[in-house]
């Protein structure tokens, strides 16, 4: 029987996965079938690209994703929104809203690893490779984003159903231990086999041999702290060590061709040309070097991996649009320059402001990474309306935000002045959504061997003095350097850190709909709902219904301490 495989709209790899100003071609593609796809090469490419836009596909869903629940499940962020938006508040408090949340996060994830799984059965058919190292290009990737698929899956539900074939099964979950060993094989397969590309500017968005390595020591940093393991299993009763993890690591920080940029600030669009100038946090500034101050565009050195999006957002697809944008924007915005509208997800929290101030009060990312409102540097005239908004602290981060220029007297996107994207801050936001970077690589590799050199490399880069290698200043480091990028939830699980994170937020100071109030806790409150979900999320129910019984629902799940009604 033949199998149907559908693309509403199947992309070339070159034009989905480079940069966003370059043009699509959007021929639709309808009722492929292995009788004829894919049977060359470029099929494979466009498979590939089908892959890929998996996970465009599932950060476009608001509240329940893996960066938005890293972000608001943590203590960095409430979830914040207006009245209604009870799915933006859910995770803060480890609560869900309604029967399916995740249900979306998780068909989106196994159509993803479907046409993986459907590539790797089909790639020794094609003959017209330009040489062995394409095939072994192709065969990586795809391994690669089954790997990271089922990482994501693994961090939010804990343990899932791992289908290794395109044959349709109905299995049950699979346990933690064969899930994040069939992770490592993909990834050591990756390593072993995949060519050795360097970073290449022109080759943004694709998986390499040395993002795998990045990838792999992340995994194994997650999975031997939340789990209390020495090393990650391998499928065939082996394992991965930490000495080899910090081999593999060693060779991208080495070899990979990647690096710092300049300056942290040149990380993040509001230093485009477009806005610099008329910005007063930026206006007249340089380089902690002194050279001019300039963004480095999505595509640099500093990124390893990243979803891309472009200009070609659409109410048919706007998952080529970087919603992100649009969630965490400010709302009700008037002369709130340079930042546009949105729907004021994710305030920042009082206690991560407050830790770092005086933790580090000298640290230039602070204010580089955090919109203070009534901060004179920022030029802002007046805040958002606070009547709208629940769980409003002032304080609001800037790395993914909607972001303007001025034109003819008017604040406009800066992307549609620089890419020709439309003035639109749901179609229109093209910034890449970075999910790995060189930081991250040199702040894991001090981390797994205990030595301070390479998170001194990233406080050089901003200007502060090198300290002593703890495990302390290595979980402030990560705080600050990675905060707002999709990673402090689970580093808080990998710790141990959850439940003293998160009490600290309670009796902290809130608006809610204009009214001075206090973060309170829900559902028998953190340590209660944190025991019983181990910080897993839950299973659909419509999966558990299709399932016929073969899936339980995770624990936690099933009683009214789960159900966030609202304030």
């Amino acid at each position: 029987m033949k199998k149907y495989i559908y693309y509403i709209a199947a992309l070339t790899m070159a034009s989905f996965l480079g940069s966003c100003e370059d043009f699509l071609d959007t021929t639709s593609y309808t009722q492929k079938t292995t009788s004829n796809f894919p049977t060359t090469s470029t099929d494979i490419d466009m498979m590939l690209s089908g892959i890929y836009s998996t996970l465009n596909h599932i950060n476009r869903q608001t509240c329940v994703n893996p960066f938005y629940v890293a972000e608001a499940a943590s203590d960095d962020r409430f979830g914040g929104g207006g009245s209604a938006d009870l799915a933006a508040q859910m995770t803060d408090k480890l609560q869900k809203v309604g029967v399916d949340p995740f249900e979306a996060f998780w068909e989106e994830s196994y159509k993803g690893i479907y046409r993986a799984n459907m590539l790797l059965e089909f790639v020794d058919n094609i003959d017209d490779w330009t040489d062995s190292s394409a095939k072994e290009q192709a065969v990586g990737e795809a391994k690669f984003m089954r790997a990271l698929l089922y990482f994501q899956m693994a961090q939010i539900f804990g343990e899932v159903p791992m289908p290794l074939s395109s044959a349709a099964e109905n299995l049950p979950k699979s346990p933690a231990e064969t899930i994040y060993a069939q992770i490592a094989s993909d990834l050591k397969s990756c390593i072993e086999n995949m060519p050795n590309k360097q970073y290449d500017p022109n080759f943004s968005g694709h998986a390499t041999k040395y993002i795998a390595e990045a990838y792999m020591a992340r995994v194994f940093l997650f999975y031997t702290g939340y789990y209390k393991k020495d090393s990650l299993p391998l499928p065939d009763g082996g394992s991965i060590d930490k000495a080899q993890v910090i081999t593999w690591l060693e060779d991208c920080k080495d070899n990979g061709g990647y690096g710092l940029v300049n300056d942290f600030r040149e990380l993040w669009p509001y230093t485009n040309p477009y806005t610099i100038n008329d910005y007063a946090y930026t206006k007249g500034k340089t380089a902690i070097d002194g050279s001019p101050l300039e963004w480095e565009t999505d595509v640099n050195q500093e990124v390893l991996f990243a979803t891309k999006y472009n200009v070609y957002g659409s109410w048919t697809d706007v998952s080529l649009s970087n919603m992100f944008c649009l969630f965490y924007g400010v709302p009700n915005t008037n002369n709130l320059f340079p930042f546009g509208q949105g729907w004021g997800y994710g305030p920042v929290t009082h206690n991560l402001y407050s830790d770092w101030t005086s933790e580090e009060p000298n640290d230039p990312r602070i204010h580089a990474s955090i919109l203070d409102f009534k901060n004179p540097e920022e030029g802002m005239d007046g805040e958002p309306d606070p009547i709208v908004l629940i769980e409003y602290t002032g304080l609001m981060q800037k790395k993914y935000i909607s972001v303007t220029s001025k034109s003819n007297g008017n604040n406009v996107l800066y992307n549609s002045l620089m890419y020709g994207a439309q003035d639109n801050m749901q179609l229109g936001q093209t910034q890449d959504l970075i999910m790995m970077r060189y930081a991250d690589v040199l702040l894991m590799h001090s981390e797994l061997t205990g030595t301070a050199d390479g998170m001194n490399e990233v406080r050089a880069r901003v200007g502060l003095p090198p300290v002593g290698y703890s495990l302390d200043n290595l979980k402030k480091e990560r705080r600050h350097e990675l905060a707002f990028e999709g990673l402090r939830w689970f580093d808080l699980m990998r710790w141990g850190d959850v439940v003293t994170a998160l009490q600290k937020q309670v009796g902290t100071s809130i608006s809610n709909l204009g009214t001075a109030t206090t973060m309170k806790e829900f559902g028998g409150g953190f340590a209660k709902r944190y025991e019983e979900t181990g910080g897993f999320w839950p299973i659909p129910k419509a999966q558990l219904d299709l399932s016929d019984g073969v899936l339980v629902q995770n624990k936690g799940w099933d009683n009214t301490d789960s159900e966030f009604l609202g304030w």
